[in-house]
């Protein structure tokens, strides 16, 4: 004969799988990644680094056109060099953005243009939600790829 708290335990478990979490919705999502990318493009043009960083995954791995360049701290390092002008050497957009079905993993992409508005490259960045309606960026690569 089954003990009474093994039964109790098995129809819980049965009530529960039938609860399954409803499927995340990707039309929010995206609207938060593409504003989260937004707002990491800002923190170039206002010229606040300690706003970036706070952006990154403390793992992320950004490319650099000399490899790949891995870690916060060590991405900071590299990118300090953009914070120092008084003007943004650069400013990027999104223009695409996708989120996986589970919810946990966003792409975004778009072009990188001069001071003067001139499209000279374009992003690519990989976003992970790490808590409710917060995405850092894990990976991120440009390209001065010419225009199609």
């Amino acid at each position: 004969m089954l003990d009474r708290r093994l039964l109790l335990g098995l129809g819980l478990a049965a009530a529960l799988a039938g609860c399954a979490a409803p499927a995340p919705d990707r039309a929010v999502l995206t609207r938060q990644v593409e504003a989260t990318e937004r707002a990491f493009a800002q923190t170039m043009a206002d010229r606040d680094a300690a706003a970036f960083a706070r952006f990154l995954a403390d793992e992320t791995v950004f490319f650099n056109g000399k490899g790949p360049v891995r870690g916060k701290a060590a991405v900071m390092a590299d990118w300090q060099r953009f914070f120092v002008a008084p003007q943004a050497p650069f400013s990027w957009a999104p223009q695409d953005v996708e989120v996986l079905p589970s919810g946990t993993l966003a792409l975004t992409s778009g072009p990188v243009f001069t001071p003067d508005g001139k499209k000279v490259a374009s992003f690519t960045s990989i976003w992970r939600l790490e808590a409710p309606g917060t995405w850092r960026i894990i990976f991120d690569k440009g390209c001065d790829c010419p225009p199609p």
